[in-house]
């Protein structure tokens, strides 16, 4: 036993949770965000300013998807470079064969093709070889074998949460846009999290106002410590900053966290809020507005294929209020008599920018 635990630890293979779940998920959802949301973002301009080139250039960024998910893994778990690099054959027949549960797929293979790979690195005198082959054989064959199924796993999953929500809008509308952005702010990925079970639809739209919640309610809760540089740093780009700050004192979660359970039955019982463009942006929120670039592309999509009459002013009048202008207003109104009481005190919020 000691021997292997010494083999493990020469070869850098650590199995925990922190590396698997915090590690390779949040590296994934860069690598989601560097292919399949930027290339969506593009396109979408394409097609917007009729420019033929950006949505040919976004094509080729969303066919990258599976690979940059599994190399992003791979970085995260300090591959070597032939391994690093054979990855990108193991994402894209685990994302392909995955279907919709495609990104757990490539989370899963990838971490097991990783350490596989990890393993025989440099143990021969043939490594050129032997270790493009083994990451290569173990992760497609898993592929082959595994991603079927986890797909659909992760689709039934995914499918029974949409379900529920249109079922039972307002309770789900609460259930969804808590846990969504709660792992928005904890450090692991909500957009890999949405991405892996396809969270579209209204449970999609109530993904987004719980992380929307929570990105622009830190950003305005906290302005008076980290004036307009905190503002932007959390308001596009990620609540996750006050992670340290909810260590050392949880109640600062107590605002933006019940804002969420306020606007996400909002979005889903008053404005009918569905993410009909890719799942992965219900997870996003406000950052660099991606959870806005999806809802519209979603109603430019909808209005295209007939699902839609037209985008009206209801709809940009709910996007507005959910994503931006309920949580600025109501995060500071419900943290107020927390000040006042002291479960917030002068600095809580503060951040090292």
């Amino acid at each position: 036993m000691e021997k292997v635990k010494a083999f493990l630890k020469r070869k850098n293979i650590e199995i925990s949770a922190r590396r698997y779940g915090i590690d390779a998920l949040g590296a994934m959802a860069q690598g989601l965000f560097a292919s399949l949301l930027i290339g969506t973002i593009i396109s979408t301009i394409g097609e917007q300013a009729g420019i033929e080139i950006l949505i040919q250039i976004g094509g080729y960024a969303k066919d990258a998807t599976g690979a940059a998910m599994a190399v992003a893994i791979g970085y995260a778990l300090k591959c070597p470079p032939l391994v690093l690099f054979s990855l990108i054959a193991v994402g894209g027949a685990s994302n392909a064969l995955g279907g919709a549960g495609g990104p757990l797929a490539v989370l899963v293979i990838g971490i097991i093709a990783s350490e596989f790979g990890k393993a025989v690195s440099k143990e021969t005198k043939l490594d050129i070889i032997v270790t493009p082959s083994v990451t290569i054989i173990i992760g497609v064959l898993l592929s082959m074998w595994w991603a079927p199924a986890i797909g659909t796993a992760a689709n039934a999953v995914g499918s029974a949460v949409m379900w529920a929500t249109d079922l039972q809008p307002f309770l789900m509308g609460v259930i969804v846009s808590v846990l969504i952005g709660v792992a928005l702010t904890l450090p692991i990925s909500s957009a890999a999290i949405c991405a892996a079970f396809g969270l579209t639809g209204l449970a999609g739209g109530a993904a987004v106002a719980g992380c929307c919640a929570q990105m622009v309610g830190f950003a305005v809760m906290s302005f008076r410590e980290n004036r307009w540089g905190g503002l932007f740093a959390q308001g596009i780009g990620t609540s996750m900053l006050q992670m340290g700050n909810i260590v050392r004192n949880p109640r600062i979660w107590i605002p933006p966290t019940v804002v969420s359970a306020i606007t996400g039955p909002i979005a889903t019982c008053v404005f009918r809020m569905q993410m009909n463009g890719a799942a992965v942006a219900s997870g996003m929120g406000t950052c660099g507005l991606v959870g806005q670039i999806g809802v519209y592309t979603g109603w430019v999509s909808d209005v295209a294929n007939g699902a839609k009459a037209a985008i009206t002013a209801f709809d940009w009048a709910g996007l507005i209020l959910i994503c931006f202008v309920l949580p600025a207003v109501l995060t500071p109104l419900i943290a107020a008599p927390l000040r006042r009481i002291g479960w917030i005190k002068e600095n809580d919020l503060k951040l090292d920018l």
